[in-house]
């Protein structure tokens, strides 16, 4: 009896395991605050990945290797009486298929960064309820995460995880604290959510899913075809840019990728970039620079 319940507890550890969705790696980087105890910076972190890396966020159940990579990290600029300020930036990757290669997904820095937290405080997440701003960060991106790499391989494969984080949204707008209401500047977690679940802005998520399946995941076996997936989906994002100039996700989208564009373009099989070139000078003018380095 005494094995059979061992057995028991051994698979349940195994199965709770298995349910959680992020491997995250949480930085929090203390170097700007004049603080003599550095204790509470490092109990700070290893709560924050204690907390995203246990708390079971979906109904799915994946092996370990199926977790999406991710980072945050927290760089404090005042600490005072329990209250943080800081800007946090969080990234975000999934892996190619048939290869070794791990593509960035999600590459943002938000600027809002203000919570209370006092040491050993144990945080718990709520679905119904409004706990703290911290654990309102933490989820909010999680679910954001979560729903953008499931976006990368289904067709709007996210939309059940942006609902979750727009559920998240709205419980903080309780809270004084910047980055949840539309009042708090253009460029926030309000209209991330907001724009992601936007029929308005429905060429991101469908430039996201054929950048990732039908192109990259097909650059090991037909690299060729891979290339000229990849810019049909770039291409697809300008009538969005027609649409709306300064579309915030855009942004999103090129800060995540355009490392990875201009590397892919100066290798492997030659393929008429001309057009690509032109449309990617169009819609994301601030990385001009970087796109003249593409030797296509």
């Amino acid at each position: 009896m005494k094995n059979l319940v061992t057995l028991f507890v051994f698979l349940l550890s195994i199965y709770s395991a298995s349910a959680q969705e992020l491997n995250a790696q949480v930085i929090v980087n203390s170097d700007l605050v004049n603080q003599t105890n550095q204790q509470i910076f490092k109990t700070l972190e290893r709560s924050l990945n204690e907390f995203l890396n246990t708390q079971v966020w979906t109904n799915q159940d994946l092996l370990p290797q199926e977790k999406i990579t991710c980072s945050f990290v927290f760089n404090l600029t005042n600490y005072s009486n329990d209250q943080f300020e800081a800007t946090l930036q969080v990234q975000s990757q999934r892996p190619v298929f048939d290869s070794n290669y791990d593509t960035p997904v999600l590459n943002f820095l938000d600027r809002d960064i203000v919570f209370s937290y006092q040491e050993f405080q144990p945080l718990f997440f709520n679905e119904s309820s409004f706990e703290s701003n911290l654990v309102s960060l933490l989820s909010f991106y999680a679910y954001v995460i979560i729903g953008l790499d499931a976006d990368t391989f289904i067709k709007n494969g996210g939309s059940v995880y942006y609902e979750q984080a727009l559920q998240v949204v709205n419980l903080a707008q309780v809270t004084s604290r910047k980055g949840w209401k539309p009042s708090d500047g253009t460029r926030n977690r309000f209209w991330i959510i907001d724009n992601l679940r936007a029929n308005t802005f429905r060429e991101y998520r469908q430039a996201l899913y054929a950048y990732h399946r039908a192109g990259l995941d097909q650059m090991t076996t037909k690299p060729l075809e891979g290339k000229e997936a990849i810019m049909k989906a770039i291409q697809q994002l300008e009538p969005l840019f027609l649409r709306r100039p300064n579309a915030f996700l855009l942004q999103i989208f090129f800060d995540a990728k355009v490392e990875e564009i201009v590397n892919l373009f100066q290798e492997g099989p030659k393929v008429n970039f001309k057009e690509t070139e032109a449309v990617l000078k169009k819609i994301a003018p601030f990385f001009g620079s970087r796109w003249k380095q593409i030797k296509a």
